[in-house]
C-alpha cells in the first residue's frame, strides 16, 4: 500500500516541469484555479441573462433577444452544453416565456445549424424522462415549446405532426383513461401555438388529427364529472369537463382561423427566421405505463365563478369556448406557480395584475378535484398584495366573489367550502374583521345545520384563532351571537362543591381529583401516581389484560389537562411529563378511544386545542391513527360530525400514516442500496481496508428487521382505511334506511355532507386509497350495498383510472 502512494506521488513529481520550482507549481495552480473561478463566473453569468430575458427592461424585447443571442453565440465555442442544457430547463420551467426562449432558439439555429440541432435532440430526450418521472406538467410544457419552434422555422411541421400523431396512437391502446386523456390534452394545449403555421401547408393532416381526436372525445368515460363538480347544479354557469371544455375552445379557434391576441410572439419580428433551416424532430418513442410507477393526472371539472355579464364595464372576459379563457388561465396558473414562495408574494400580484387586461377574472383556489398545491395563506397573502397595488378595483372584485360564493353555499362541494372558509378568514384578520355582515343576514333564519349558517360560524371560529374571543364578538353584529362561538374555556367534569346533593360515585370522584391534583403539585414520580390510581380504583382485570379502567382515566386525564390549560406548551409538557401514566391508564384499543372522548370533554369549547393536543398525542404514541378514527366516528362525536375541525384532525391523522409508510420505505430503499454497494466492494477489492466499510453496511438481519417494520405500517395504514370507510359505510347506510323506513327525504344536510366527506377522503388521498382498492371492493363495496352509497366507489374508481 505503501508503494502504491510512493509511486502515485512520483508519477506526479515527474509529469511536472523538471524546471519549475515549487513556487512556480504554486503559481500555475493558482492560475488553473483563478481560470476555474471564471467559467463559473462565465456560466453563473450566462444563466442569468437566459433565465431573466423578457422581464422590464428599458431596451426592447426585440433588441434584447438580439443582443443575447449574440452573446450566447460567442459564447457556444467553450459553454455549448451548459446554454444548451439552461435552454432546455427554461423551456418547462419557465411555460410563461415561452414564445421569447423559443425565439431565441431559433436565432441561435440561424447562427448555428447543429447547435439547433442538438437542442432538438436534447428536448426530445428531456421530455421521455419527464413523462417517465410522471412530471406531466412539465412535459406538456415542453411540447408545447416545441409546437412554437414550427413558428420559428426550426422545427419542420411535418415532424411535428408525426409527434402528434404519436400521442394520439395512445387513445387507441388497452391502457387508462387518465393516460390517454394526458396525451390529448397536451396536444390539444398545445395546438393555439402551432395550429396556424400547421394549417397553412398540413390542412389535411390537421383535419385527420381532429378528427382522431373527436372520436376520442365522443367514447371517453365521464362518469368522473358528478365526482367532481364544485357546485351540484350547472346554473348560473355550467361546469364542463375539463377536455370537452378545451376540445370545444380549439375548434372554435380553427373556425376562427386560428386568430387569437393573448400569446405574444416575438418571432415576427425577426425576418431573418424565414430562411432559416430546418430540423425534423428525432423519432419518438412514448414510454410504457407501468402499473405501480406511472401517476397520470386525474380528470377535472372546470371551475367557473364569473362570466360578461358580471362586468359590464371595461373590457369584456372571454366566453366559455373562447381559447382566450383558457390561455389567460393558464398564464395565471404558471404565475403563481414561479411566484409560489411567500417572498415573492408582491412579484406574484404584480405580474398577475399587470399582465392582462380582463382583471376580474381571478381564479380562486376552489378546484377541490385538486389538492392545493400550496398553503391557503399564499393565496391569502397575493390577494392582499394585489388590494395594495389595485386598492380602487381589487377589493370591490373580492367582494363580488365573496358574495357570489356564499349565494351559492348550498349548491357548493363541501370541501370548497371548507378552502372558502380558510381564505375568508385569514383574508379579515388582515382587515381587522371588517365586513358587511348585515348583506348576510338571511343565515339567521335558516336551518342552522343548512350550509350558510354553518359557514359563518365555521369563519368565526377560525378567525377566532387569528384574534381573540372578545375581538369577534365586537365585529359582528349584535343579530349574529347565536353564530358566534363560545368563549374558548375549559370544562373541568370536576370543578364544583361538595353538596348533599351528589352521589356516592360524584363524591368519590371528586375526592379522587382532589388527591391527583395535589399529587402532581407536589411533583410526585409517575409510580407513585400509578400507585395512587391503582388505590382509587380497584377493579378486576379485564379480559384483553389492558389496565384501562374509565373512571380512573377519567379522574387522572381531567385532573391533568385542568392544572396544564394555561397554554398549548403547559398542555404538551404535562403529556410529556405523565407519558407513561397516560399509557398506563389508557391502556388497549378502548382506553385511546376513551383517552381521545375525555380530552374532547375537556376542551369541548376549544376546537383549536383539540387539533393541536390530538397530534401531539399520535407523535407521542399515546393514541394511534386507527383510534382517532374511531374517536371521530364514535356516538359521542355525533353533534360535532359535520365540523370543519373534526376533518382537519382527520386528515391530518391520514397525512401522518401517510408519512410514516412513505418513510420506512425510502429508509429501507437507502439500505437496500448501501447493502448492494457493500457486495460491489466485497467483489471488487480484496483490501482488508477497503472492506472495513462493511461493518458499517446493513446486513441480511438489519433488512429483514426494516422490512418488518413496513409490513406492520402497510398494515396499520390499511386497517386505517379500512375503518375509515367502514363506518362511514355504517353510519349513511343506518341514515338512509331510518329515512327508507320512516318515507322521509334522505338528502339531509347532513347525508350530503357526510357523503362529501366520503368523497374527500377518497379523492385527497386518492394515491394510497388505489394500494386498497381490490380489498376495498371484496370486503366494503359490494354489490348488496346501497346503491347511493356504492355510486361514490364507481365514481372514484373512474376517477382513479
Amino acid at each position: 500500500r505503501l508503494s502504491l502512494r510512493f509511486r502515485s506521488k512520483l508519477r506526479r513529481a515527474l509529469q511536472r516541469d523538471p524546471g519549475s520550482s515549487d513556487d512556480e507549481g504554486k503559481g500555475s495552480f493558482n492560475k488553473r484555479r483563478k481560470v476555474t473561478e471564471s467559467s463559473e463566473e462565465i456560466e453563473r453569468r450566462l444563466e442569468s441573462l437566459i433565465c431573466r430575458v423578457g422581464e422590464k427592461s428599458s431596451s426592447s424585447l426585440e433588441s434584447n433577444l438580439e443582443g443575447l443571442a449574440t452573446v450566447l453565440e460567442a459564447d457556444l465555442p467553450n459553454f455549448k452544453s451548459q446554454i444548451l442544457q439552461i435552454l432546455v430547463l427554461c423551456s418547462y420551467q419557465l411555460p410563461e416565456k415561452c414564445s421569447i426562449y423559443t425565439t431565441l432558439v431559433g436565432l441561435l439555429n440561424v447562427r448555428n445549424y447543429n447547435c439547433g440541432g442538438e437542442f432538438v435532440e436534447m428536448m426530445l430526450r428531456e421530455l421521455k424522462r419527464l413523462i417517465s418521472t410522471n412530471q406531466f406538467d412539465y412535459a406538456r410544457y415542453m411540447v408545447q415549446f416545441l409546437s412554437d419552434l414550427v413558428n420559428c422555422n426550426l422545427v419542420t411541421p411535418t415532424s411535428l405532426i408525426s409527434l402528434y400523431n404519436i400521442f394520439i396512437s395512445v387513445t387507441r391502446q388497452d391502457s387508462l383513461q387518465s393516460r390517454k386523456d394526458w396525451y390529448v390534452y397536451a396536444v390539444l394545449s398545445s395546438l393555439p401555438w402551432a395550429g396556424s403555421a400547421l394549417s397553412e401547408k398540413h390542412s389535411v393532416e390537421v383535419a385527420t388529427l381532429f378528427d382522431n381526436i373527436r372520436k376520442y372525445i365522443v367514447r371517453r368515460d365521464k362518469s368522473h364529472q358528478e365526482f367532481l363538480r364544485v357546485w351540484s347544479t350547472d346554473d348560473p354557469h355550467p361546469q364542463e369537463e375539463y377536455l370537452d371544455c378545451l376540445f370545444a375552445q380549439v375548434c372554435k379557434l380553427r373556425e376562427d382561423g386560428w386568430i387569437e391576441d393573448v400569446i405574444i410572439r416575438p418571432y415576427r419580428a425577426f425576418p431573418v427566421l424565414a430562411n432559416a433551416l430546418q430540423h425534423d424532430l428525432p423519432d419518438f418513442v412514448v414510454p410504457p405505463y407501468i402499473a405501480e410507477a406511472s401517476l397520470y393526472p386525474i380528470p377535472q371539472v372546470i371551475f367557473r365563478m364569473f362570466d360578461y355579464t358580471d362586468c359590464p364595464e371595461g373590457p369584456l372576459i372571454p366566453g366559455n369556448h373562447a381559447i382566450e379563457r383558457w390561455l389567460i388561465e393558464e398564464q395565471l396558473r404558471n404565475t403563481v406557480r414561479h411566484f409560489k414562495e411567500l417572498i415573492k408574494k408582491r412579484r406574484c400580484a404584480d405580474q398577475t395584475s399587470s399582465g392582462f387586461s380582463w382583471p376580474r377574472e381571478k381564479r380562486f383556489p376552489l378546484n377541490h378535484n385538486d389538492f392545493p398545491v400550496y398553503p391557503m395563506v399564499m393565496y391569502t397573502a397575493v390577494f392582499i398584495e394585489l388590494c395594495k397595488l389595485q386598492p380602487s378595483m381589487i377589493p370591490q372584485v373580492l367582494a363580488i366573489a365573496s358574495d357570489m360564493l356564499y349565494e351559492r353555499l348550498d349548491t357548493m362541494n363541501i370541501t370548497c367550502t371548507d378552502r372558502f372558509v380558510n381564505w375568508f378568514s385569514q383574508h379579515l384578520s388582515n382587515f381587522q374583521f371588517r365586513w358587511s355582515w348585515d348583506d348576510w343576514s338571511d343565515c339567521l333564519s335558516c336551518d342552522p345545520a343548512s350550509p350558510k349558517p354553518k359557514f359563518i360560524k365555521e369563519v368565526l371560529e377560525k378567525s377566532m384563532r387569528l384574534s381573540y374571543h372578545k375581538r369577534i364578538c365586537d365585529a359582528v353584529p349584535q343579530d349574529f351571537a347565536a353564530l358566534v362561538p363560545v368563549e374558548p374555556k375549559i370544562e373541568f367534569k370536576y370543578d364544583f362543591k361538595l353538596g348533599p346533593d351528589h352521589s356516592q360515585e360524584e363524591r368519590a370522584a371528586y375526592n379522587a381529583s382532589q388527591r391527583v391534583i395535589t399529587a402532581i403539585k407536589t411533583k410526585c414520580k409517575e409510580d407513585e401516581l400509578i400507585i395512587m390510581l391503582e388505590d382509587i380504583h380497584q377493579e378486576e382485570s379485564n379480559i384483553d389484560g389492558s389496565t384501562f379502567s374509565l373512571p380512573r382515566l377519567e379522574v387522572f386525564l381531567q385532573s391533568l389537562l385542568f392544572l396544564a390549560q394555561k397554554s398549548f406548551s403547559h398542555s404538551f409538557s404535562a403529556i410529556f411529563k405523565f407519558h407513561k401514566v397516560l399509557k398506563w391508564a389508557g391502556d388497549g384499543e378502548e382506553g385511546k378511544v376513551a383517552i381521545l372522548g375525555i380530552t374532547k370533554d375537556v376542551w369541548k369549547n376549544h376546537p383549536q386545542m383539540m387539533g393541536v393536543l390530538v397530534d401531539k398525542m399520535i407523535r407521542m404514541q399515546v393514541v394511534d391513527c386507527a383510534s382517532v378514527a374511531k374517536w371521530i366516528f364514535s356516538p359521542n362525536m355525533a353533534d360535532d360530525f359535520t365540523r370543519l375541525y373534526v376533518w382537519e384532525i382527520m386528515h391530518s391523522t391520514i397525512r401522518k400514516m401517510n408519512k410514516h409508510v412513505i418513510k420506512i420505505e425510502a429508509e429501507l430503499g437507502e439500505m437496500r442500496s448501501k447493502a448492494q454497494v457493500s457486495e460491489k466492494k466485497s467483489e471488487d477489492e480484496e483490501d482488508d481496508l477497503m472492506n472495513t466499510y462493511n461493518i458499517f453496511a446493513p446486513n441480511q438481519d438489519d433488512l429483514q428487521r426494516m422490512q418488518d417494520q413496513l409490513e406492520t405500517a402497510n398494515g396499520e395504514q390499511k386497517k386505517l382505511f379500512l375503518i375509515i370507510f367502514q363506518r362511514f359505510i355504517m353510519i349513511l347506510s343506518d341514515h338512509l334506511v331510518r329515512c327508507d323506513a320512516g318515507h322521509t327525504n334522505f338528502n339531509t344536510p347532513w347525508y350530503r355532507n357526510a357523503i362529501q366527506r366520503l368523497q374527500e377522503i377518497f379523492l385527497l388521498h386518492k394515491d394510497t386509497v388505489k394500494k386498497y382498492m381490490s380489498t376495498m371492493e371484496n370486503l366494503l363495496f359490494t354489490m348488496d350495498l346501497d346503491t347511493r352509497i356504492l355510486s361514490v366507489f364507481k365514481q372514484f374508481l373512474s376517477v382513479a383510472n
